[in-house]
């Protein structure tokens, strides 16, 4: 069996490399990228690629499976961007899917793509994909997956999957998840609980988290599962909410009104002094918690590492300054200082 995944470097790239690489099934790998890395991975070949301009229909010819995982988050100022290149890059990855008649396609929607729901119970693969209206990355989430629904009607013969994770997180995810999330000013050796006094108990303040391994697993299922179709929510437990925030992090919960966490999102958002604009905390407060059972029944999947072992792993990595060999999650990516960070403006130049 041939593989390609286009947006292969990243955090969840990376792994799905790793879980293809031991499947006897699984002959070759396109990775293909922005930026090609220079590390050797099993069974892998690289393949330099934009999905806003490329001809991606060569490097999909002839594989038995595409996996789309190519997705920017930075720069958020610069909406443009984001959108030509998610949605409409989405786009033009399935499309050429189907003009390569590729059997099997596996997309990485995201639990932002559903609607608002409730943090008191778990919703199934059921639940209306219209976003959180207030948040670029939702919007974008949203509207590839009605792409995907056109797709589908015209190339039945196309198997579909669409996984749907919460947070995905892993120590050599850490470099990268710093620089799209937290920005330039974050001191590594701060980000350790004893130094993190209090957590925000903040109303609908609940959200689930998976390691990346774990879900690079599911993509391995997905791809070699030739019953496998549809949308799968993908997990672990525990649910994240401020008390189990406050138990990882050893940290007393505070009650913070939901516009005050917004304010402060604001306030750091115009000061530059963080590249993620306060419409993340809508979306943090407005999705719905997964349930994941078809993903464990239909898929096999069953995570191997909890939610709190995911945090747990990729703050140690942050301290630590924990990387890996390509670009998106290099630590030598935002240069000497982060000085290549500070030159995008804080979330307004790739």
């Amino acid at each position: 069996m041939r593989v390609a995944i286009i947006g292969a470097t990243g955090n969840v790239g990376t792994s799905v490399i790793r879980a293809l690489g031991s499947e006897p099934s699984v002959s070759s790998i396109v990775g293909v990228a922005r930026r090609a890395p220079a590390i050797r991975l099993p069974k892998t070949t690289w393949e330099t690629a934009d999905v806003v301009d490329s001809d991606l229909v060569p490097l999909v010819r002839g594989a038995d499976a595409v996996i789309h995982l190519a997705w920017l988050i930075q720069p958020s100022r610069d909406k443009e961007t984001l959108a030509r290149v998610n949605v409409e890059g989405s786009s033009r990855v399935f499309r050429a899917a189907v003009a390569a008649e590729v059997p099997a396609l596996v997309y990485a929607s995201s639990v932002g793509a559903y609607s608002p729901g409730p943090k008191d119970r778990k919703v199934d693969e059921s639940w209306p994909t219209e976003g959180i209206e207030s948040n670029y990355y939702s919007r974008h989430k949203a509207e590839v997956e009605r792409r995907l629904d056109r797709i589908e009607r015209e190339a039945p013969r196309m198997r579909v999957v669409r996984l749907r994770p919460g947070l995905i997180f892993k120590r050599d995810a850490a470099a990268g998840i710093r620089r799209l999330f937290a920005g330039p000013f974050v001191p590594n050796p701060l980000v350790r609980p004893d130094l993190i006094p209090i957590v925000p108990r903040t109303e609908r303040l609940a959200f689930q988290a998976v390691h990346s391994h774990c879900v690079g697993e599911a993509y391995r299922l997905a791809v070699t599962n030739r019953d496998a179709h549809g949308a799968f929510n993908i997990a672990a437990e525990p649910v994240l909410d401020p008390d189990e925030l406050g138990r990882i992090l050893r940290a007393k919960p505070v009650a913070v009104p939901p516009r005050v966490l917004r304010a402060a999102a604001r306030i750091a958002w115009l000061a530059r002094a963080q590249p993620t604009d306060p419409s993340w905390v809508d979306l943090a407060l407005g999705v719905p918690l997964l349930d994941t059972t078809r993903a464990r029944k239909e898929l096999g999947w069953t995570p191997r590492h909890g939610a709190d072992e995911a945090l747990a792993e990729l703050l140690e990595g942050i301290r630590e300054g924990a990387g890996f060999g390509t670009p998106p999650l290099s630590r030598h990516t935002g240069g000497a200082l982060r000085i290549r960070e500070l030159l995008t403006g804080v979330g307004a130049r790739p």
